[in-house]
């Protein structure tokens, strides 16, 4: 297994898809998605379009469908849900389809979509992604990270060093076998440093620090946590995620 760590989906090489893609974007599209498939909800259906969104969505009866659409870390005007996991409780989703638009998070999903296995990973679900990892050992595995708009973000590179030091402590691989660049390296040692502090660096990320401006410092407290779901978003079709729980 080679892994292979892509700070925002504009780095990642063109014109090839790897056996197996993690999109990560734990600020907050993929916690939420982890989160509403955990509650029972029937799919998560993603798109960077948002007239899009709502032209599909539309095609669905409303009893059986949320939209949730976020820009800038905000709420955008007309949607059920923003892009707060926190709002994704079993009352609200269970048995229905999420339409979803993000800044970022959903661009790095449609990036990696031609790959074979499509996963969605945030840190509070990153021991299904792993022992997804372990079971179908796939040889090419890009863990692509949203950043914000093009750049850098800590907390999706510091999930990307969760999800390899997690195999790296459940193998007999060493770092250099595993590490298909650079970054895998930089990420494991990003996360080797906070790990018993992740919290604290979601508030050092430029990311954090503008949803904490919008007073979200609940979901940055839920989205630092680690291992608290055992579900697996995998896609189905091309942009629908569903869950293999275990």
């Amino acid at each position: 297994m080679k892994l292979f760590v892509y700070h925002t989906p504009e780095l990642t090489p063109t014109g090839k898809a790897p056996e197996c893609a993690i999109a990560v974007d734990v600020l907050r599209a993929t916690s939420t998605i982890a989160t509403v498939l955990a509650a029972g909800g029937e799919a998560v259906q993603v798109f960077s379009d948002l007239d899009q969104l709502i032209e599909v969505s539309e095609k669905w009866p409303s009893e059986k469908r949320l939209r949730a659409g976020e820009r800038g870390g905000a709420k955008v005007a007309g949607f059920e849900l923003g892009n707060s996991p926190l709002d994704c409780t079993p009352e609200l989703v269970e048995g229905r389809r999420l339409f979803i638009s993000t800044t970022n998070g959903t661009r790095a999903l449609q990036r990696v979509q031609d790959s074979p296995n499509l996963l969605a990973a945030a840190l509070i679900n990153r021991a299904a992604v792993v022992q997804f990892l372990l079971e179908k050992q796939p040889e090419t595995v890009w863990i692509v990270g949203s950043g914000w708009e093009g750049s850098f973000s800590l907390e999706d590179t510091v999930c990307a060093g969760a999800i390899a030091h997690s195999l790296l402590q459940q193998t007999t691989l060493s770092p250099e076998e595993l590490a298909g660049n650079d970054e895998v390296i930089s990420a494991i040692a990003l996360y080797s440093q906070w790990q018993d502090n992740l919290l604290g660096l979601l508030h050092q990320a430029s990311h954090g620090q503008r949803l904490l401006r919008l007073d979200c410092h609940e979901d940055l407290k839920y989205c630092s946590q680690t291992d608290i779901l055992d579900v697996l978003p995998i896609q189905h079709e091309t942009g629908v995620l569903k869950s293999q729980k275990k």
